[in-house]
């Protein structure tokens, strides 16, 4: 037997007074206080006090017995509280029900932590005990905005002529870059399908079947360690248009994001995004994803500092290094203690090998290795760091392109610690023209920044034969605060093009036909030029939530060894299984 509830927990107000309803929900607190006994009703729409009185002793009695998380069904009288009671931080905070008839459809056991937000709880615990870190009011807020966006995303493409379409989750590995998760076949004995990274090959091949707006809101999976921002499965906005250049590509996403933030944030986005190369992010912000909520730019004292007789800014520049700075206005008075703990945590959290420091005050300029420097050259470099009187500024000296990934990450160390960081504003920005190659010293090859699909800039492709370091990709990134929401590229649609990028690669024909060949053999039936973006949707959400952790976005999350603690999976299967499916294990394995 059960209740069918004629409003939820959230809904009810003063208009109701008088009314009979049914409610159904969880205990969240209960109140004795003799004569009457309260109880905080809660569903996901919201709480709702209920009431018993002791002139029902029947109903009385049995709400002595309830207990936190009892879930229950009542039906009752909405009553108008007394002025004092009132709460006017709840929807439902002007009435209370008095019970009339009562079910109870199970007791619970004590939960091991409260049904609350900002509990004070071990993520491990919530995490094995996720269905009641769910009943958190915060954590359900995110799922309904997730809900709520993905069905803003899909009504928006809809409305654009994209077709979604739905691609394989069983697919062929193709392993470039991060770990592909593998799926043994039974009827195909040693061979393995893959989940997908992404569904970059398939959108492509949908661009040459004539399918030229596509869309997809899919599971992607990636075999790799995990950190607060990344999850082994994981949901992005998947997109793919033929026919087009860049420019369609960023007037319709930011038509689409400034919408989402403007319904689900209230937050007006001034559109067109602003726009930066990949150089000019790298050498004014010392990131490809720069926070632009704070100014701090990096200036480059190298020429400066060639010939100033300091040892380590000399050999610095003469090996091809650069000699940075940052200035952070107003903390000239910053002392010695305080500025040693500032170096120490940019020697520990960006690598960095020591921090040199300036301060202009009182038209006097001080360096603390202004032993070794002359005074004009010590004037010199506070002017070029734009530094005024009162200012401090930090110094970091080594080789490209380490020096300016340290500069970055001390830029964002000093945007917290000082409170620089606009936190009410809301700063989108393209990242555009990122080289189409990385080296790697350590296989001595190059690799793609991007992916193997992605189109060179059309006026370096002769660039791929004569030197590949130097060619730009059309590529471009969308960056939100300092986090990167998405990228993409326009793609290769030549196979001659394409196959030539695979060589570089170090892929061979022979292998580049075994991995690619379907996707060459479709080129060669007539592809047209397309491209395409992916943005994430688990980062979207975070971010426009406000949460810490993708963790508290996704209902059923991993842990940060790949984990899922409430089902202890991934978890092991008896031999049975494994001859079935051809394998064995190494001792190793099982160890």
């Amino acid at each position: 037997m059960s209740f069918i509830r004629s409003h939820n927990c959230g809904e009810l107000t003063a208009k109701n007074k008088g009314e009979e309803v049914v409610l159904n929900g969880w205990i969240a607190t209960r109140r004795d206080l003799g004569g009457l006994i309260f109880i905080d009703l809660r569903d996901r729409y919201g709480i709702t006090q209920i009431v018993f009185d002791e002139n029902n002793k029947k109903l009385h009695s049995l709400a002595e017995k309830l207990r936190s998380e009892y879930v229950i069904g009542v039906k009752g009288v909405v009553l108008h509280r007394d002025r004092e009671t009132i709460n006017p931080e709840m929807n439902t905070g002007e009435i209370e029900v008095e019970v009339t008839d009562l079910i109870v459809y199970s007791k619970a056991k004590t939960p091991p932590f409260e049904i609350k937000d900002q509990i004070p709880t071990n993520e491990e615990v919530r995490l094995r005990y996720r269905y009641l870190d769910l009943r958190r009011p915060e954590l359900q807020k995110n799922l309904m905005l997730r809900s709520d966006v993905a069905h803003s995303i899909r009504k928006f493409y809809h409305e654009k002529s994209f077709a979604e379409v739905e691609t394989p989750v069983l697919m062929k590995s193709t392993p470039e870059g991060a770990r592909d998760y593998l799926v043994p076949s039974r009827v195909n004995a040693g061979k393995f399908f893959a989940l997908p990274q992404s569904p970059q090959t398939y959108k492509q091949i949908l661009m040459v079947s004539g399918m030229d707006r596509y869309f997809q809101v899919v599971k992607c999976f990636r075999d790799e360690d995990l950190r607060a921002d990344r999850q082994p499965e994981f949901t992005q906005i998947d997109v793919e248009m033929s026919f087009i250049n860049e420019e369609v590509i960023y007037s319709i996403h930011e038509e689409l994001l400034s919408k989402l933030w403007k319904e689900h944030k209230g937050v007006d986005v001034s559109t067109p995004f602003q726009r930066m190369t990949y150089q000019e992010a790298i050498e004014t912000y010392g990131s490809d994803k720069p926070d632009l909520r704070f100014e701090l730019k990096i200036r480059d004292l190298s020429e400066i500092v060639a010939n100033s007789g300091f040892k380590i800014f000399n050999s610095t520049v003469e090996k091809g290094g650069r000699v940075l700075s940052i200035t952070i206005p107003g903390q000239g008075t910053l002392g010695r203690g305080a500025l040693d703990r500032l170096t120490e945590k940019a020697k520990s959290q960006t690598g960095a090998g020591g921090m040199i420091f300036m301060k202009r005050m009182d038209g006097e300029v001080t360096c603390s290795v202004g032993k070794f420097l002359d005074d004009e050259t010590m004037v010199k470099m506070a002017d070029e760091s734009g530094a005024n009187d009162g200012d401090l500024v930090l110094i970091l000296a080594g080789p490209t392109p380490d020096v300016y990934h340290q500069m970055g990450g001390l830029r964002l160390i000093a945007g917290k610690d000082f409170d620089f960081i606009r936190e009410d504003e809301t700063k989108f920005l393209w990242v555009t023209d990122f080289p189409m190659f990385e080296w790697s010293k350590e296989d001595l090859r190059y690799y793609s920044l991007h992916h193997p699909f992605t189109a060179p800039n059309p006026d370096d492709v002769a660039l791929l034969d004569e030197d590949p370091a130097k060619v730009n990709a059309r590529a471009y990134d969308l960056v939100l605060n300092g986090n990167e929401l998405g990228g993409g590229s326009m793609r290769i649609h030549d196979p001659v093009l394409q196959q030539k990028v695979f060589g570089i690669l170090g892929m061979n024909k022979e292998e580049a036909q075994e991995k690619f060949g379907f996707l060459l053999d479709a080129f060669s039936y007539g592809a047209p030029p397309h491209g395409g973006i992916a943005l994430g949707l688990d980062r979207m959400i975070m971010l426009m939530a406000g949460a810490q952790s993708l963790r508290d976005v996704i209902a059923f999350p991993k842990n940060q060894k790949a984990q899922s603690l409430m089902d202890n999976s991934p978890d092991v299967v008896d031999e049975k299984q494994l001859k079935e499916l051809h394998i064995s294990l190494r001792k190793s394995a099982l160890s």
